[in-house]
């Protein structure tokens, strides 16, 4: 789908769109929030939850950044981005009124539609909440055609711990979420401990439940793997990857991961497809 007033085949992918910094949030200390929007007429096409985009901070480099949220037919583009090397210094350092460039949509989404009807389970680990964020807010919002639907989040410090306020907002909103926290000092009241522990408390029936997961790869493995012991079957667990993403479009082979890549084959895999893979420690 394409936003009003934009011819898609005009949009190369290759080629980034100007998008303004409108708002700009601190969720802790390396890691920000920052709205976006079309500088002109000129406006990339509608996100799906789980797809990204290529930000691009002028003199500094280009990163892949999921969209943690999604505006409609606007055109605003809100990342969740920690400022880890120049690229992503650059982008957390913008400020209000600053441009960026942004490339996109791309990737895979998380099958919303596929899991219909089901149990919902949404296993986060860390910044992982981001690119879910999208996902859960339809989840939601179309509340009524899901049954079960529990958010898991895992956080290495309770100051680690991304959107809390929109946590008790989830909770209000008629799905079960649990935190904890990889350690904590007296005056958290929370559970510490792998975010794993929490999914025996999951009220999810493996028949019937869908499992989205998004963190540090090995979490994800150990997480996929108490899944299945619930009884998910792993082609109904999803992953998202990020491995080594550079292009998006598949051309500069940085994440190739044996026949894939990870940013045109994905980065939303079911975990049958590359459980596999993962286990190759050449790959």
């Amino acid at each position: 789908m394409t936003a009003a007033g934009t011819d898609s085949a005009v949009l190369e992918p290759t080629t980034p769109v100007a998008y303004r910094v409108a708002g700009k949030r601190k969720e802790m200390g390396d890691t920000w929030t920052l709205e976006l929007e079309p500088v002109g007429d000129q406006r990339l096409p509608g996100f799906l939850p789980g797809q990204f985009s290529m930000l691009y901070a002028f003199g500094s480099g280009e990163v892949p950044i999921s969209v943690s949220a999604i505006a409609g037919g606007s055109g605003e583009l809100t990342h969740t981005v920690r400022a880890v090397g120049a690229a992503t210094g650059a982008i957390c350092d913008a400020r209000p009124g600053d441009q960026l460039g942004v490339r996109g949509p791309f990737g895979s989404v998380w099958p919303l539609d596929a899991a219909e009807g089901g149990d919902v389970v949404v296993v986060a680990g860390g910044i992982g909440l981001a690119p879910l964020r999208p996902a859960i807010e339809q989840l939601i919002a179309e509340r009524d055609r899901y049954r079960a639907v529990t958010v898991l989040c895992g956080a290495r410090s309770p100051d680690e711990m991304l959107y809390p306020s929109e946590l008790q907002d989830w909770r209000e909103a008629g799905i079960a979420v649990e935190t904890t926290v990889d350690s904590a000092t007296g005056d958290w009241e929370g559970r510490v401990g792998l975010v794993t522990k929490l999914i025996p408390l999951a009220p999810f029936q493996g028949e019937r439940a869908t499992a989205f997961v998004c963190g540090p790869e090995i979490m994800m493995r150990f997480v996929a793997a108490e899944l299945r012991g619930r009884g998910i079957p792993p082609g109904r667990i999803h992953v998202s990857l990020e491995r080594n993403m550079q292009c998006a479009v598949g051309h500069c082979g940085h994440c190739q991961l044996a026949h894939l890549f990870v940013c045109r084959d994905g980065p939303v895999f079911a975990l049958d497809r590359v459980e596999p893979l993962l286990g190759v420690r050449e790959l």
